[in-house]
């Protein structure tokens, strides 16, 4: 990798409907508009599958609820509030940024120039053996290993939740049973993402932290 200061031509606006179009729908129409960019939308769609599969093989846990989407009138006036679809182009955003947050993060780890990380950390036992307690009442159980929890038991009970009617309710326990990430001088990792090294250096909500990073690394 290399970490520098650059610029972004666009010549081509796209949106994550057209790419979902093109990647999952086949939508003719849409594909001819494209046609010149189809081999990078298709590498891309590789890329962030085998970047998602590394990090859910490690023990990343993946939270999917609804995000919600504000549909306005030409005042300004909400009129509905619809689910935000979270689709294939938004999971190849979402990897990617998630690789360039750890990469940064794991760089000036290594450079022990002071940075400033997002860090997660390991939950409070107390809460996990309560949430342990309150699944086993839907016939589901965590494994614990020497009192502590790995992200990746997480994962394995919502996958196996998924869809069920319990869901909602045990996917929102979960995620209340973990602690608030939060912003550190120090590097303690990443629970959640289950990652060694990780900070905001990019984000769809550019938070002030991100900017200061982005000072230190062009200073």
């Amino acid at each position: 990798h290399r970490i520098c200061e650059t610029l972004i031509n666009v010549n081509r606006r796209m949106t994550y409907t057209n790419v979902k179009k093109i990647l999952v729908d086949k939508e003719a129409s849409v594909i001819e508009e494209y046609k010149e960019l189809i081999p990078m939308f298709e590498r891309m769609g590789e890329l962030a599958a085998i970047l998602r599969k590394k990090r859910f093989q490690r023990g990343s846990i993946d939270f999917d609820f609804p995000e919600t989407k504000i549909i306005l009138d030409k005042d300004g006036h909400p009129l509905e509030v619809k689910p935000y679809d979270r689709n294939v182009a938004t999971k190849i955003i979402e990897e990617f940024m998630l690789i360039a947050n750890e990469t940064v993060a794991e760089d000036y780890f290594w450079q022990e120039i002071p940075f400033l990380y997002r860090s997660h950390e390991n939950p409070d036992m107390e809460k996990i053996q309560k949430l342990s307690t309150f699944i086993n009442n839907f016939g589901y159980s965590l494994r614990l290993t020497n009192g502590e929890v790995h992200p990746k038991e997480l994962q394995k009970l919502l996958d196996k939740i998924e869809g069920k009617p319990e869901e909602p309710l045990l996917a929102r326990l979960v995620l209340r049973s973990m602690k608030q990430a939060k912003y550190t001088t120090q590097c303690t990792g990443h629970f959640g993402l289950a990652a060694r090294y990780y900070t905001h250096f990019t984000s769809p909500i550019r938070r002030y932290p991100d900017l200061q990073i982005h000072r230190i690394i062009k200073e």
